[in-house]
């Protein structure tokens, strides 16, 4: 059995505090939580709060980064797979059902809004979709042996559709009216984006 190494202290209590970060903008929001709700939530004193993390954008950078390891772990998985467009298939299938039905969808959906308002957090989110665009092209290079550059020139926008259709679905709140059938056509959209790259996977 593989034995996993723990994180160090410092890393393990920096992962702590992330988690109770996201419980606090999930409470109150992610601009009515203050720095001090945060420090609250996490157990802490203002003071060693500010020591891990002094401000939001530097939260949100952290977030981000914590959220790239899962999806660089999911990229690599579909990777592996023979048909990997259907592997990004249901896996972008998951996620949207995640979104809709997560707390952490309407945190997105909040630190997409405050991205347009302060640059560092614009920043820290164009970069993340940088690489999730980068990750979605090594699929189709993977999916029709073409090399990464080419796929990219032919279908990174291809990928950037997707991304926005995907966090579209975190600013829609999974109460509201007819929301399944907005879910339904989101997934149908991705899928017929998709559909221009299968006939090239398929003659290969």
């Amino acid at each position: 059995m593989t034995q996993v190494n723990p994180l160090p202290p410092a890393d393990q209590r920096a992962a702590e505090i992330l988690d109770s970060a996201r419980q606090a903008f999930a409470e109150k929001g992610f601009d009515g939580a203050s720095m001090q709700d945060l420090a609250r939530k996490a157990g802490m004193s203002v003071g060693n709060f500010y020591r891990y993390f002094p401000s939001k954008s530097g939260i949100v950078e952290a977030l981000i980064a914590q959220d790239l390891k899962d999806l660089e772990r999911d990229f690599a998985g579909i990777l592996e797979q023979e048909d990997p467009l259907t592997a990004l298939r249901a896996t972008i299938a998951q996620r949207v059902a995640e979104v809709k039905c997560a707390s952490d969808g309407q945190l997105w959906a909040e630190i997409t809004a405050a991205a347009l308002r302060k640059p560092e957090i614009g920043a820290a989110a164009q970069r993340m979709e940088e690489v999730i665009v980068g990750h979605m092209t090594a699929v189709f290079a993977r999916a029709t042996r073409r090399p990464w550059e080419e796929a990219q020139r032919l279908w990174s926008s291809h990928a950037r559709l997707i991304v926005m259709l995907v966090k579209s679905c975190a600013m829609h709140r999974s109460d509201a009216p007819e929301g399944e059938k907005l879910e339904a056509l989101v997934l149908q959209t991705i899928n017929r984006t998709l559909d221009d790259i299968t006939p090239v996977a398929a003659r290969g």
